[in-house]
């Protein structure tokens, strides 16, 4: 086994301007990461937890469908998180509110996992917190183990900025990658431009820091090198999902198979190989634009949009 992801999964209740009516739809930015691993065929468990109430219900039928191993950690409060998705009519672009449990149980991480990806309601909220934070720094004091992070921020679950800044340069401080959007970085530090705390980030320990910047593309940062790409043009249904799947396809393209075919993170070192990572992923996360809901696109899908196949 390679990648782990731990973290939450739950269901969005999408509100689109001018319906009668909200939709369900099961997913969670962790669960969606491990999804897109898994259809770019990139070996991954996912250890996630959820309640046995109607949205769990729902969650549970969704995740076993996907194919993606499942480790379902115990529970304290045996609580499905829910998420208010509220979509623009004109932009498609989503803001969130939730109703958020994280307390799960974790396991002891394996020793052959060699790439452990958290982030979202799992890096902030308590207790499951702390339980993550304890798990990466366990992956990072293996041998070989890689830390990615996407932070995903939503005031919605910890409005306190200052509380927020201190989970979120707490779980940096243990990680390899960094994923951030613009709007994640104005938020936490409103004092400075989203780029001057990008390389703050990079400094506090990572190998790779990305910061996405919607229509705009993305741009990324290693010891000594920074490369930008632009994002291709894309009729938005919905952004739902959509950072997700940049995630998934910037691992996929980290995760490089070794002579004895473990996949182990390979961090970009130079302006070119950045860019080479960086094009992946704005495209997958373009792909995922064009559908409803959080869906990452298949190898296949994403080999022909790059001109691949």
């Amino acid at each position: 086994m390679t990648a782990l992801v731990i973290g939450e999964t739950l269901v969005d209740l999408v509100w689109r301007a001018g319906e009668a009516f909200i939709a369900p739809i099961p997913g969670g930015s962790p669960a969606n990461v491990a999804v897109g691993l898994h259809r770019l065929d990139r070996p991954v468990r996912l250890t996630s937890c959820w309640g046995d109430d109607p949205p769990g219900a729902l969650v549970r039928e969704y995740l076993h469908a996907t194919g993606v191993p499942i480790d379902r950690a115990a529970s304290a409060s045996n609580r499905t998180t829910l998420a208010l998705a509220y979509v623009d009519e004109g932009t498609g672009a989503a803001t969130y509110d939730f109703l958020a449990g994280w307390d799960p149980i974790l396991p002891a991480v394996a020793p052959d996992v060699t790439l452990l990806h958290t982030g979202s309601l799992a890096i902030v909220v308590e207790p499951g917190a702390e339980r993550v934070v304890q798990a990466c720094r366990d992956v990072r004091s293996g041998p070989g183990g890689a830390v990615a992070v996407d932070l995903n921020v939503r005031p919605g679950v910890q409005p306190d900025r200052a509380a927020y800044r201190r989970a979120v340069e707490r779980i940096v401080s243990t990680a390899d990658v960094v994923k951030a959007s613009d709007e994640d970085l104005a938020w936490l530090y409103p004092d400075r431009p989203a780029g001057d705390a990008a390389r703050e980030l990079l400094d506090m320990g990572p190998g790779l820091v990305v910061m996405t910047k919607g229509a705009e593309g993305a741009c990324g940062l290693v010891p000594g090198a920074d490369a930008a790409v632009a994002a291709p043009p894309v009729k938005v249904v919905d952004t739902i999902g959509a950072g997700d799947a940049f995630q998934a396809a910037l691992l996929a393209a980290l995760l490089q198979p070794g002579e004895d075919g473990t996949h182990r993170v390979r961090l970009p070192e130079s302006r070119d190989a950045l860019e080479h990572v960086l094009r992946q992923a704005v495209t997958a996360g373009a792909l995922a634009c064009e559908q409803a809901g959080a869906q990452p696109p298949t190898r296949a899908q994403l080999d022909a949009a790059l001109g691949l196949v």
